[in-house]
């Protein structure tokens, strides 16, 4: 069954994690995570998404990795990596960005079971929670996975994907 979790090492502050919480609700994720510095509070959100999308904290890249589902491969979201738009993404995955001014180190990207990036027009480098909005939109529109109950179209739901 389709699986996936995004977060954060070593982030800087709280508004991208709030951003990238909402935004990983409306995308299907089954949960965030940071590694490294506990959230404070949520300052992003009008919709309550902590009381409908776990969060979870590890203090150190080994208790996250011990940590993961079984069978979940770790994504790093990284400059360097497969260019996101020819990326397969697996079925059961946890997508790791790095901190808004380091990035993901040499050592956490060695890690990983593979590593994106994010095309772009002309700088290179995203706000780290519009990269990992982006990657979980790629999900999701990638058609790899069936959506969540969340995600099938009907009268009752506004927020459906329809073509163009």
């Amino acid at each position: 069954m389709a699986y996936f979790e995004i977060g954060i090492f070593q982030p800087r502050n709280d508004e991208n994690i709030g951003t990238l919480w909402r935004s990983a609700w409306q995308l299907g994720a089954a949960g965030i995570f940071t590694i490294g510095r506990k959230q404070r509070r949520q300052t992003s959100d009008v919709l309550n998404v902590p009381q409908l999308l776990p969060y979870r904290q590890f203090e150190t890249l080994e208790v996250f990795l011990s940590a993961r589902p079984a069978g979940a491969q770790v994504i790093g979201v990284e400059f360097g990596g497969t260019p996101l738009g020819t990326f397969k993404h697996p079925e059961r995955a946890i997508y790791l960005l790095g901190s808004e001014a380091n990035g993901l180190s040499k050592e956490v990207i060695a890690r990983c079971n593979a590593v994106v990036q994010i095309e772009s027009v002309h700088y290179k480098s995203y706000n780290v929670a519009i990269a990992g909005s982006i990657v979980m939109y790629h999900r999701l529109i990638s058609g790899e996975f069936s959506l969540g109950k969340n995600s099938s179209p009907s009268e009752n739901n506004p927020t459906k994907i329809t073509p163009s």
